[in-house]
């Protein structure tokens, strides 16, 4: 009776050493991007203030007047102390304010992050809903017409860019068979608009959800336990879902984490298309008209979302095979 609070708390510190080990690997890796992406920024990205007026095509700026546009801005200041002032800003909150918007980058980060958020999580709930049953079918069906045609449709959508499928869904749904209204800006998570968007960004992630879900089921399929299970007489659709989607969810974890992460960073396009003010214009808008602190808030947010899902991911590994945490 004794040994089970020892077992307990074992157990416990091994978990707590293994969340600290991977919160210190990404820790480092956040402000290595940061001064990386700082010092690209120094010696490369151009002169901002510069830029600024340059695209307002205001000609009756001074010498004098950028030199204190900088000055005020803190460019004119050494790299590494430069850098030191971010920090600590950052560490006080303070993202900083856009030299061309002439706004608190924090303000901008709020109107546009839970947009790509919501976005990107629902994708990721459809891409999940369809590529794992999916992936389970052409496991199961091998070397079949069901399994090729599975397989092929994957191959498929894998080539087509969403810069390619989002115009073309929207001309059949909306011109062709004039089934909703042209899907344009953003009116909630739930509204028509919001459709279209969602189904072309969850058709990106879903061959890798696919593939991986396959060759997982494949690994295992002929185990000794899953025959043990069939011999039993068990039904199939119990032998998959009790013995054999353990073992398969833990690969395919690592696949859906990496995709929330890359549907959030990376739907510029698809918020391109469709007119969201999401996260992915944000970026791009910060990287066109060479705006530090928006280029380093979106980097900074950019990273913490790839820290965040990677270190989700973690927290879901043990859960799925405890004896991860023996081999950290």
């Amino acid at each position: 009776m004794a040994e089970r609070p020892l077992l307990a708390h074992g157990i416990g510190g091994e978990m707590l050493a293994y969340l600290l080990i991977r919160a210190f690997r990404w820790a480092t890796g956040l402000l290595l991007i940061m001064f990386l992406t700082y010092t690209m920024m120094y010696y490369g990205a151009g002169d901002p203030v510069k830029r600024m007026f340059l695209d307002t095509s205001d000609i009756g700026v001074d010498a004098l007047t950028l030199e204190r546009i900088r000055e005020r801005y803190g460019l004119n200041d050494p790299l590494l102390q430069q850098f030191g002032n971010y920090l600590n800003r950052l560490a006080h909150g303070d993202l900083g304010t856009s030299i061309r918007e002439q706004r608190p980058v924090a303000d901008m980060v709020r109107a546009t992050l839970p947009i790509s958020l919501q976005l990107g999580a629902a994708a990721t709930v459809i891409s999940t809903l369809f590529g794992v049953p999916l992936g389970v079918l052409a496991a199961l069906r091998h070397n079949r017409r069901t399994d090729f045609t599975i397989v092929g449709i994957v191959v498929v959508s894998n080539a087509v860019p969403v810069f390619v499928t989002g115009p073309l869904l929207m001309l059949l749904l909306v011109v062709v068979l004039d089934l909703m209204a042209v899907p344009w800006g953003w009116n909630g998570l739930f509204s028509t608009t919001a459709i279209l968007p969602v189904i072309v960004l969850a058709l990106g992630p879903l061959p890798i959800i696919v593939r991986q879900t396959r060759a997982a089921v494949l690994e295992v399929i002929h185990e000794e336990y899953i025959r043990t299970a069939r011999a039993k007489g068990l039904p199939e659709f119990q032998v998959v879902t009790r013995h054999m989607l353990r073992p398969v969810l833990t690969p395919v974890a690592t696949s859906v984490g990496l995709v929330l992460v890359t549907l959030i960073n990376g739907a510029i396009f698809v918020e391109f298309i469709f007119g969201i003010p999401g996260f992915g214009g944000l970026t791009l808008e910060g990287l066109q008209q060479v705006d530090y602190p928006v280029i380093m808030a979106t980097v900074v947010i950019g990273a913490l979302i790839v820290m965040v899902g990677n270190f989700l991911v973690d927290l879901l590994y043990p859960l799925l095979d405890p004896r991860i945490t023996d081999r950290r």
